[in-house]
Protein backbone atom coordinates (compact mmCIF):
# COMPACT_ATOMS: atom_id res chain seq x y z
CA UNK A 1 0.00 0.00 0.00
CA UNK A 2 1.46 3.83 -0.73
CA UNK A 3 0.31 5.91 2.33
CA UNK A 4 -0.96 9.72 1.48
CA UNK A 5 -2.47 12.48 2.99
CA UNK A 6 -4.91 15.12 1.63
CA UNK A 7 -3.64 18.78 1.45
CA UNK A 8 -7.09 19.95 3.41
CA UNK A 9 -5.59 19.47 7.15
CA UNK A 10 -3.29 22.58 6.09
CA UNK A 11 -5.10 24.23 3.56
CA UNK A 12 -8.47 24.77 1.32
CA UNK A 13 -7.17 24.79 -2.36
CA UNK A 14 -3.52 23.82 -2.94
CA UNK A 15 -1.21 26.02 -4.43
CA UNK A 16 2.27 27.26 -5.19
CA UNK A 17 2.59 29.22 -1.86
CA UNK A 18 1.51 25.75 0.03
CA UNK A 19 4.78 23.63 -1.76
CA UNK A 20 6.93 24.59 1.36
CA UNK A 21 5.40 21.59 2.95
CA UNK A 22 6.49 19.16 0.78
CA UNK A 23 9.56 18.34 2.33
CA UNK A 24 8.15 17.80 5.63
CA UNK A 25 5.66 16.06 4.74
CA UNK A 26 8.39 13.37 2.61
CA UNK A 27 10.40 13.59 5.74
CA UNK A 28 7.71 12.36 7.68
CA UNK A 29 7.19 9.11 6.00
CA UNK A 30 4.32 9.62 3.37
CA UNK A 31 4.35 8.48 0.19
CA UNK A 32 2.40 11.29 -1.45
CA UNK A 33 -0.08 13.81 -0.78
CA UNK A 34 -3.71 14.27 -2.48
CA UNK A 35 -4.74 17.70 -3.51
CA UNK A 36 -7.77 19.29 -4.61
CA UNK A 37 -8.96 20.49 -8.16
CA UNK A 38 -11.41 23.12 -7.67
CA UNK A 39 -11.01 24.44 -10.77
CA UNK A 40 -9.17 23.42 -13.72
CA UNK A 41 -8.50 26.53 -15.77
CA UNK A 42 -6.31 27.89 -12.78
CA UNK A 43 -4.86 24.38 -11.59
CA UNK A 44 -0.76 24.95 -11.75
CA UNK A 45 -0.33 21.44 -12.66
CA UNK A 46 3.12 21.64 -14.18
CA UNK A 47 4.51 23.80 -11.32
CA UNK A 48 3.11 20.96 -9.04
CA UNK A 49 4.34 18.11 -10.57
CA UNK A 50 7.82 19.49 -10.62
CA UNK A 51 7.97 19.88 -6.90
CA UNK A 52 6.55 16.52 -6.14
CA UNK A 53 9.09 14.98 -8.57
CA UNK A 54 11.83 17.11 -6.36
CA UNK A 55 10.58 15.77 -3.14
CA UNK A 56 9.79 12.43 -4.46
CA UNK A 57 6.47 12.31 -3.71
CA UNK A 58 3.41 10.94 -5.59
CA UNK A 59 -0.22 12.12 -5.89
CA UNK A 60 -3.84 11.42 -5.64
CA UNK A 61 -6.63 14.21 -6.98
CA UNK A 62 -9.85 14.96 -5.25
CA UNK A 63 -12.68 17.22 -6.16
CA UNK A 64 -16.23 18.04 -5.94
CA UNK A 65 -19.36 18.70 -7.99
CA UNK A 66 -19.26 22.86 -8.30
CA UNK A 67 -22.82 24.32 -7.23
CA UNK A 68 -25.03 24.67 -10.15
CA UNK A 69 -23.75 21.48 -11.94
CA UNK A 70 -24.31 18.05 -11.79
CA UNK A 71 -23.88 14.48 -13.61
CA UNK A 72 -27.45 14.08 -12.65
CA UNK A 73 -29.35 17.31 -13.26
CA UNK A 74 -32.61 17.56 -14.64
CA UNK A 75 -31.37 20.09 -17.40
CA UNK A 76 -29.46 18.30 -20.52
CA UNK A 77 -27.12 21.59 -20.79
CA UNK A 78 -26.20 21.53 -16.76
CA UNK A 79 -25.24 18.06 -17.45
CA UNK A 80 -22.73 18.38 -20.35
CA UNK A 81 -21.04 21.82 -18.59
CA UNK A 82 -20.40 19.02 -15.68
CA UNK A 83 -19.10 16.83 -18.53
CA UNK A 84 -17.02 19.22 -19.81
CA UNK A 85 -15.55 20.13 -16.41
CA UNK A 86 -14.77 17.15 -15.68
CA UNK A 87 -13.34 16.11 -18.94
CA UNK A 88 -11.13 19.34 -17.86
CA UNK A 89 -9.87 18.15 -14.49
CA UNK A 90 -8.89 14.66 -15.57
CA UNK A 91 -6.64 16.02 -18.05
CA UNK A 92 -5.17 18.42 -15.36
CA UNK A 93 -5.15 15.13 -13.04
CA UNK A 94 -2.79 13.30 -15.78
CA UNK A 95 -0.70 16.63 -15.87
CA UNK A 96 -0.27 16.66 -12.60
CA UNK A 97 0.79 12.86 -12.44
CA UNK A 98 -2.52 11.46 -10.95
CA UNK A 99 -3.82 8.44 -11.55
CA UNK A 100 -6.37 8.70 -9.00
CA UNK A 101 -9.31 11.46 -9.11
CA UNK A 102 -11.47 10.77 -6.45
CA UNK A 103 -14.69 12.26 -5.20
CA UNK A 104 -18.21 12.47 -4.89
CA UNK A 105 -18.49 13.44 -8.42
CA UNK A 106 -22.52 13.56 -9.26
CA UNK A 107 -23.57 16.42 -7.13
CA UNK A 108 -22.47 19.24 -5.21
CA UNK A 109 -22.12 17.77 -1.60
CA UNK A 110 -24.82 19.39 0.55
CA UNK A 111 -27.12 19.07 -1.82
CA UNK A 112 -30.56 17.90 -0.58
CA UNK A 113 -33.43 18.04 -2.39
CA UNK A 114 -35.41 16.61 0.55
CA UNK A 115 -36.39 13.20 -1.18
CA UNK A 116 -34.95 10.21 -2.50
CA UNK A 117 -33.01 9.77 -5.34
CA UNK A 118 -34.94 8.59 -9.06
CA UNK A 119 -34.47 6.29 -11.73
CA UNK A 120 -34.20 8.97 -14.24
CA UNK A 121 -31.08 10.26 -12.06
CA UNK A 122 -29.87 7.26 -11.56
CA UNK A 123 -29.61 6.46 -15.38
CA UNK A 124 -28.06 10.04 -15.98
CA UNK A 125 -24.71 9.03 -13.85
CA UNK A 126 -24.86 5.79 -15.66
CA UNK A 127 -24.40 7.79 -18.93
CA UNK A 128 -22.69 10.60 -17.54
CA UNK A 129 -19.48 8.29 -15.81
CA UNK A 130 -20.05 6.23 -19.73
CA UNK A 131 -19.32 9.57 -21.27
CA UNK A 132 -16.40 10.36 -19.76
CA UNK A 133 -14.80 6.87 -20.33
CA UNK A 134 -12.63 8.17 -23.23
CA UNK A 135 -10.87 10.75 -21.19
CA UNK A 136 -10.34 8.72 -18.41
CA UNK A 137 -8.67 6.09 -20.78
CA UNK A 138 -6.95 8.89 -23.03
CA UNK A 139 -5.45 9.89 -19.54
CA UNK A 140 -4.59 6.80 -17.63
CA UNK A 141 -6.73 7.48 -14.60
CA UNK A 142 -9.16 6.28 -12.89
CA UNK A 143 -12.20 7.74 -11.08
CA UNK A 144 -13.25 6.64 -7.78
CA UNK A 145 -16.97 7.58 -7.13
CA UNK A 146 -17.60 8.71 -3.50
CA UNK A 147 -20.48 7.84 -1.31
CA UNK A 148 -21.28 10.39 1.33
CA UNK A 149 -23.62 9.81 4.46
CA UNK A 150 -26.73 10.67 4.60
CA UNK A 151 -26.19 14.55 5.47
CA UNK A 152 -23.96 15.47 2.80
CA UNK A 153 -25.91 13.82 -0.30
CA UNK A 154 -29.02 11.92 -1.38
CA UNK A 155 -27.97 10.09 -4.53
CA UNK A 156 -24.85 7.56 -3.07
CA UNK A 157 -24.33 6.34 0.29
CA UNK A 158 -23.53 3.03 0.88
CA UNK A 159 -20.68 0.84 -0.91
CA UNK A 160 -23.02 -1.64 -2.12
CA UNK A 161 -25.66 1.25 -4.24
CA UNK A 162 -21.77 2.26 -5.61
CA UNK A 163 -20.80 -0.64 -6.89
CA UNK A 164 -24.49 -1.30 -8.36
CA UNK A 165 -23.44 2.33 -10.22
CA UNK A 166 -19.70 1.06 -11.31
CA UNK A 167 -21.15 -2.22 -12.34
CA UNK A 168 -23.70 -0.50 -14.66
CA UNK A 169 -21.32 2.70 -15.90
CA UNK A 170 -18.87 -1.23 -16.77
CA UNK A 171 -15.73 0.93 -17.41
CA UNK A 172 -12.35 -0.50 -16.50
CA UNK A 173 -11.25 3.25 -15.03
CA UNK A 174 -14.21 3.72 -13.05
CA UNK A 175 -14.59 2.64 -9.37
CA UNK A 176 -14.88 3.19 -6.42
CA UNK A 177 -13.85 5.23 -2.61
CA UNK A 178 -14.60 4.15 0.30
CA UNK A 179 -14.11 6.99 3.12
CA UNK A 180 -14.17 5.60 7.14
CA UNK A 181 -15.80 8.26 8.18
CA UNK A 182 -19.11 8.31 6.17
CA UNK A 183 -18.89 4.62 6.22
CA UNK A 184 -18.81 4.70 10.19
CA UNK A 185 -22.17 6.40 9.60
CA UNK A 186 -23.94 4.39 6.63
CA UNK A 187 -22.88 0.69 7.30
CA UNK A 188 -24.02 -1.49 9.28
CA UNK A 189 -19.97 -3.23 9.33
CA UNK A 190 -16.98 -0.79 8.11
CA UNK A 191 -15.10 -3.77 7.46
CA UNK A 192 -17.77 -5.37 5.10
CA UNK A 193 -18.24 -2.16 3.13
CA UNK A 194 -14.87 -2.66 1.84
CA UNK A 195 -15.74 -6.53 1.05
CA UNK A 196 -18.59 -5.56 -0.88
CA UNK A 197 -16.89 -2.90 -2.69
CA UNK A 198 -14.12 -5.75 -3.73
CA UNK A 199 -12.40 -5.37 -6.71
CA UNK A 200 -14.09 -2.06 -7.84
CA UNK A 201 -11.74 -0.46 -4.74
CA UNK A 202 -9.79 2.13 -6.23
CA UNK A 203 -9.16 4.61 -3.04
CA UNK A 204 -9.33 4.56 0.64
CA UNK A 205 -9.85 7.74 2.63
CA UNK A 206 -9.35 7.12 6.34
CA UNK A 207 -10.43 9.22 9.28
CA UNK A 208 -11.72 9.04 12.13
CA UNK A 209 -15.18 8.70 13.28
CA UNK A 210 -15.34 12.44 14.08
CA UNK A 211 -12.57 13.00 11.44
CA UNK A 212 -9.62 13.12 13.75
CA UNK A 213 -6.64 11.15 13.71
CA UNK A 214 -7.05 7.47 12.84
CA UNK A 215 -7.01 5.19 15.74
CA UNK A 216 -7.96 7.28 18.30
CA UNK A 217 -11.83 6.91 18.07
CA UNK A 218 -14.44 4.19 17.79
CA UNK A 219 -13.28 3.12 14.13
CA UNK A 220 -12.47 -0.86 13.96
CA UNK A 221 -9.64 -0.93 12.69
CA UNK A 222 -8.66 -4.11 12.55
CA UNK A 223 -11.28 -5.11 11.03
CA UNK A 224 -10.84 -2.83 8.39
CA UNK A 225 -7.34 -3.62 7.81
CA UNK A 226 -8.61 -7.38 7.93
CA UNK A 227 -10.85 -6.49 5.22
CA UNK A 228 -8.88 -4.97 2.97
CA UNK A 229 -6.47 -7.50 2.83
CA UNK A 230 -9.05 -10.32 2.09
CA UNK A 231 -10.29 -8.27 -1.00
CA UNK A 232 -6.29 -7.87 -1.69
CA UNK A 233 -6.27 -3.80 -1.89
CA UNK A 234 -3.15 -2.42 -2.42
CA UNK A 235 -4.05 1.25 -3.63
CA UNK A 236 -3.57 4.23 -1.25
CA UNK A 237 -4.43 4.79 2.13
CA UNK A 238 -5.23 8.46 2.37
CA UNK A 239 -5.65 10.20 5.58
CA UNK A 240 -8.50 12.48 4.80
CA UNK A 241 -9.40 15.58 7.60
CA UNK A 242 -9.64 19.23 7.73
CA UNK A 243 -7.63 21.83 9.51
CA UNK A 244 -9.83 23.66 12.27
CA UNK A 245 -10.33 27.06 11.40
CA UNK A 246 -9.38 27.62 7.39
CA UNK A 247 -12.80 29.36 6.63
CA UNK A 248 -15.58 28.63 4.68
CA UNK A 249 -13.75 24.61 3.87
CA UNK A 250 -13.75 24.09 7.80
CA UNK A 251 -17.52 25.44 7.50
CA UNK A 252 -18.45 22.82 4.92
CA UNK A 253 -17.15 19.88 6.74
CA UNK A 254 -18.96 20.83 9.77
CA UNK A 255 -15.65 21.11 12.01
CA UNK A 256 -16.49 22.86 14.85
CA UNK A 257 -13.74 22.40 17.30
CA UNK A 258 -10.15 20.91 17.39
CA UNK A 259 -9.92 17.59 16.58
CA UNK A 260 -6.64 16.83 17.97
CA UNK A 261 -3.75 19.18 19.15
CA UNK A 262 -3.16 20.46 15.70
CA UNK A 263 -4.07 19.49 12.63
CA UNK A 264 -1.02 18.30 11.48
CA UNK A 265 -1.13 15.65 14.13
CA UNK A 266 -3.60 14.19 12.52
CA UNK A 267 -1.52 13.53 9.85
CA UNK A 268 1.38 12.49 10.91
CA UNK A 269 0.17 10.43 14.31
CA UNK A 270 -2.39 8.80 11.67
CA UNK A 271 0.62 8.17 9.84
CA UNK A 272 2.19 5.99 12.33
CA UNK A 273 -0.92 4.40 13.44
CA UNK A 274 -1.63 3.33 9.95
CA UNK A 275 1.70 2.19 9.22
CA UNK A 276 2.48 0.02 12.62
CA UNK A 277 -0.92 -1.56 12.15
CA UNK A 278 -1.31 -2.39 8.56
CA UNK A 279 2.31 -4.07 8.83
CA UNK A 280 0.33 -6.74 11.01
CA UNK A 281 -1.63 -7.82 8.08
CA UNK A 282 1.11 -7.67 5.46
Amino acid sequence: MKFGVNMFIWTAEFGQSDLRLLPTIKERGFDGIEIPIFNPTTFPAAQIRRALQENGLETTICSVIPNGLGVIADDANVRAQTIAHLEASIARAAEVGARVFAGPLYSPVGYLPGRRRTPDEWKRAVEGFQTLGPALAQHNVTIAIEPLNRFETYFLNTAADAVALVREIGHPNVGLLVDTFHANIEEKSIADAYRTAGSYLKHVHTCENDRGTPGSGHVEWQDVFQALREVEYDGWLTIESFGFAIGGLSAAASIWRDLARTPADIAFEGLAFLKQNTAKFA
